[in-house]
């Protein structure tokens, strides 16, 4: 069987469709937007993690569990990862936050980005 190869120039070129967050400018030209980026990120890193955690403990016996305990208690878990990350959590937000800052406004460039290396 012969396969011939397309010449890239044959080929339609096409700009990926980059999401509109990506084209957005970054929090690192505003302390405060990196500081509030920051928190949200390890809140919901927290909230992820105590997710994990309450598959892994046992149904309460006591209140018979239920759909209503279930949504409550994942709203009361969020509330809780909300007030550690805003307490210092553990201190991932600080990094994340130092490091937006450090990179500035500066945007990655998106050029051949669907390419591995």
């Amino acid at each position: 069987m012969d396969v011939n190869t397309i010449p890239n120039a044959a080929l339609p070129q096409i700009e990926p469709q980059v999401p509109a967050a990506l084209k957005a400018p970054r929090p690192g030209g505003d302390p405060a937007k990196a500081k509030k980026v920051a928190q949200e990120f390890e809140a919901m890193f927290v909230g992820m993690m105590l997710k994990s955690m309450r598959e892994t403990v046992g149904k309460d016996k006591l209140t018979g569990g239920g759909h209503g305990e279930e949504t409550f208690r994942s709203l009361l878990d969020q509330e809780y990862a909300t007030a550690a990350a805003r307490a210092g959590g553990i201190g991932l937000a600080s990094s994340i936050e130092k490091e937006l800052n450090r990179s500035g406004a500066a945007q990655p460039s998106l050029k051949g980005a669907g390419h591995a290396d």
